[in-house]
């Protein structure tokens, strides 16, 4: 209880700090292409940092959207560059809220599923690459609950950082050039993030109490035939 209560504290603090110190610089209350654009020119060198900054706190945070900050980063630095950076500051966000939830909530999702195929350490990790990777395709999933939930899971985490990254590239890509024709209902991807969270939660207890059905059946071959690679 005191690690994970320390774990928390930290995080708090980070973010705090991290939101205090954009706030310092000047960043704009409208969190618009535009106005971000617009600040992160007056920067100069540190701009694509401060970018990746604002995207780890989205990330981490939940519902501020992050393909606002990519159509910024299209707008700011030009396709290239901007789909780079913010692609990169995503991931980071996407690492670090896996790894808080594998921290401080995997242990305890074991305790009541210890033996299930997509929550055991020895679960497929083939589907949970590829549940990541759709999930990460799409992009009214929010990018936050997502992460959350597959630090949950068995993934390892060389499989979640690669699934998400060239899962998010295409999407970050259109985004980023599309610049500040670009507009999102935020309460979107908090709804439809929730009902994948909800899912995931869902199924594992679906699969405990249907261990014959065939999605329980096909978990179990591929946990197989990873195990005798």
């Amino acid at each position: 209880m005191i690690f994970r209560v320390s774990i928390m504290a930290v995080v708090v603090l980070a973010l705090a700090g991290a939101w205090w110190l954009l706030q310092a610089l000047g960043m704009p209350a409208s969190l618009t292409p535009q106005t971000l654009t617009d600040w992160l020119n007056q920067e100069g060198a540190t701009g694509p940092a401060l970018l990746m900054l604002l995207m780890v706190i989205a990330v981490i945070v939940g519902p501020i959207p992050t393909l606002p900050i990519s159509a910024t980063a299209g707008l700011a630095f030009g396709l290239v560059n901007g789909t780079l950076i913010a692609a990169s500051g995503a991931l980071l966000g996407a690492l670090l809220a896996f790894w808080i939830a594998r921290l401080l909530g995997r242990d305890a999702i074991l305790r009541h599923f210890p033996d299930n195929p997509v929550l055991a350490e020895n679960g497929s990790q083939r589907f949970l690459t590829i549940a990541i990777f759709l999930t990460r395709l799409i992009p009214v999933f929010s990018f936050a609950l997502i992460s959350y939930a597959a630090g949950v899971t068995a993934i390892h985490t060389w499989r979640f950082a690669l699934a998400t990254f060239v899962g998010m590239l295409p999407m970050t890509l259109v985004f980023a050039g599309l610049g500040n024709t670009f507009e999102l209902n935020p309460a979107l991807t908090v709804v439809a993030g929730l009902a994948i969270l909800v899912f995931m939660v869902w199924l594992p207890w679906s699969l405990g109490q249907r261990p014959d059905s065939r999605l329980a059946r096909w978990l179990r071959l591929q946990n197989d035939r990873e195990k005798t690679r």
